[in-house]
């Protein structure tokens, strides 16, 4: 019998603290008007740790919302993974401690890194597990506290990123009209230089005389970044439809990674895509990375933007490098 993954919940999880571009101006050099016209973005939001504000508590408010969404118990999850670039902690993982707290006895649970790609890795293996008849439902999760990797100093990247979450409970399905119908996942660590955290592990750990806190931050090459987001997250998705034989005109809706706005603007331009038939959230959230993708799901969702049926397309594109593509059917 062929089984097959279908997506039947989804759910995110944001801090409370709103910092707008605004923010900015007190102790760096620049404007609400420099930020919004060169990236889109108006605000993005801050994980308090004194609140209790970390990966792990955004990752159980998505959870516990996809959940519900699903209409399942914690006990139905056989696998959990977390997407993160910013875990909770090395040991136990996220995912471990996330099973802990929604009390997903049956569940084993794992950490993946794949920068902003996260998100869609995980999909993609928690697809193949129920595929292959090993579990029934998996719970994914992409989540991120960027601003404990933020140089706040570097004005071409601290403006850009945001905390959050978003998750999506996938359980096994005979019906391959509402399910996830192909992924293309890739990745080019000759150029991982482009977009790297340098220090504070293995390479240059904390007690080496030459570690600098300084290189323990984001790094980017904007411009190369740029032109490879665009460029890769075009060519994922024409491979994922020329997977299932279909064009442009057949998907209902796209999501596009919100690294900012004008990379999403000119996918769809490229793509020839309206922007009527994509979901931006850039402006409200920023660069969540790996929560980029299920965020925008979920409020899409729920916005009835997208509806049971619809086939919707999302890529992503990040650091290290990675880069992928998926189209379900809802």
């Amino acid at each position: 019998m062929s089984y097959y993954s279908r997506i039947i919940g989804t759910g995110k999880g944001l801090p409370e603290t709103v910092m707008t571009n605004k923010d900015f101006e007190s102790f760096i050099d620049t404007s609400d008007e420099w930020i919004r016209t060169r990236t889109g973005i108006s605000e993005r939001r801050i994980a308090n740790y004194e609140k209790g504000e970390t990966t792990l508590s955004l990752s159980r408010l998505a959870a516990l919302q996809a959940i519900e969404k699903a209409g399942i118990s914690p006990q139905d999850l056989g696998l959990i993974i977390v997407g993160s670039v910013t875990p909770e902690s090395v040991m136990p993982t996220t995912a471990n401690s996330l099973q802990r707290d929604l009390g997903a006895v049956n569940a084993f649970s794992f950490d993946l890194q794949a920068a902003c790609s996260g998100f869609l890795y995980g999909l993609s293996i928690a697809d193949q597990y129920i595929r292959s008849g090993t579990i029934k439902t998996a719970l994914v999760v992409g989540a991120e506290t960027l601003s404990t990797l933020v140089n706040w100093q570097d004005r071409s990247t601290c403006i850009l990123f945001g905390d959050g979450a978003g998750a999506a409970v996938l359980t096994r399905s005979e019906d391959k009209t509402h399910a996830i119908l192909s992924t293309r996942l890739y990745s080019d660590g000759t150029r991982g230089d482009l977009l790297k955290v340098s220090h504070g592990y293995a390479a240059c750990p904390p007690w080496r005389a030459d570690y600098r806190p300084s290189e323990h931050k984001i790094q980017m090459q904007g411009s190369d970044i740029f032109k490879l987001a665009v460029r890769n997250m075009v060519e994922a998705s024409n491979k994922v439809l020329e997977d299932n034989q279909l064009t442009i005109k057949d998907v209902d809706f796209f999501i596009f990674h919100q690294a900012n706005i004008r990379i999403i603007e000119m996918c769809a331009k490229t793509l020839n895509v309206p922007l009527e038939k994509t979901w931006i959230n850039v402006d409200k959230y920023g660069n969540t990375s790996a929560a980029t993708l299920p965020i925008c799901l979920d409020e899409a969702w729920r916005a009835n933007a997208i509806k049971p049926g619809d086939k919707v397309l999302m890529a992503t594109f990040g650091g290290g490098i990675t880069w992928g593509a998926t189209l379900i059917q809802l």
